[in-house]
């Protein structure tokens, strides 16, 4: 396969893995505290992946890499998490779910300020397209919104946006794993200081389920999504491949019915339909990014 068909490739792996971290916030924060959740799940891939650094002898990044290094970290290791986790306490998983459908504009976007990137004007029309089918199926089947829970989700999308093309930028030059695991090993020492400090007085109470979750947003979304994510990004550009997030909130809501037996309806797979096309036309649309790889992935 050439690099852009790995990219999407990579992409899509990454888009089932991070499509799980929704509904399984919401069942953490059912018995975790959400700022204890955030840092917890930070500390956990933190460890993960700074253990995965000394194995294999990765070189530390340069200074200029340690403030884009630390942008990332503010936008997909504590601020979309805690932000999200935050929202979850006032919506339904299925609800914010809709917000998700703005995630490719937020990348694209970023992606263009950040990455250097210049998709064509059809790219903008197929992306706003795919946005609104996402934003308007969530709305009518994601239940009753929340002032305060819709600012949390939407404030987590931007930082979301540029946390992913600044951590796109990056892996091009650091690697795709290298990135992440930098980005957690930065923020390691006030994670743990905090999980520390918020750790729940005891664990008796806390279910299995809750427990379950927090294994699956620490190991699969914080680190090894993102293993897969930001090497898709960097392979087929960060506005074509962040398309592929338009279908996330469909497995979101496919998992939340399963798993948390929330309401979606018969319109899933026809809107899904006219997604995966606008995905496709986008695709079709984008420019490679203009900035050489020099990482092969």
């Amino acid at each position: 396969m050439n690099k852009a068909v790995n990219g999407w490739v990579n992409g899509f792996i990454g888009v089932l893995i991070f499509s799980g971290s929704l509904p399984a916030t919401r069942l953490a924060v059912g018995d975790f505290d959400p700022l204890f959740l955030t840092v917890c799940r930070a500390s956990i891939a933190g460890v993960l992946a700074g253990a995965s650094l000394l194995v294999f002898r990765q070189q530390r990044p340069s200074r200029g890499d340690i403030v884009p290094l630390l942008v990332v970290a503010i936008g997909v290791v504590m601020g979309f998490p805690l932000l999200t986790a935050l929202a979850l306490q006032y919506v339904t998983s299925a609800h914010a779910i809709i917000f998700i459908g703005l995630l490719p504009l937020s990348t694209a976007i970023f992606g263009v300020l950040r990455g250097g990137e210049r998709p064509r004007p059809a790219f903008w029309i197929f992306s706003a397209a795919g946005s609104f089918l996402v934003t308007g199926y969530a709305l009518f089947q994601g239940g009753p919104s929340s002032p305060a829970g819709d600012t949390f989700m939407l404030f987590s999308i931007i930082v979301c946006g540029l946390g992913y093309a600044e951590g796109a930028r990056l892996s091009r030059r650091l690697g795709d794993w290298q990135v992440i695991s930098w980005a957690l090993v930065l923020s390691l020492p006030a994670m743990l200081l905090l999980s520390l400090y918020l750790s729940p007085v005891t664990w008796k109470g806390i279910g299995h389920p809750a427990l379950f979750s927090l294994g699956y947003v620490s190991i699969f979304s914080m680190l090894i999504g993102f293993v897969f994510w930001y090497r898709g990004l960097a392979q087929g550009g960060i506005a074509a491949v962040g398309q592929l997030q338009l279908l996330q909130p469909f497995f979101g809501l496919l998992l939340a019915s399963v798993i948390l037996h929330e309401k979606v309806s018969w319109l899933l797979v026809a809107v899904n339909i006219a997604v995966v096309f606008c995905v496709a036309a986008a695709r079709r649309f984008s420019k490679k990014p203009e900035v050489p790889l020099n990482n092969e992935a």
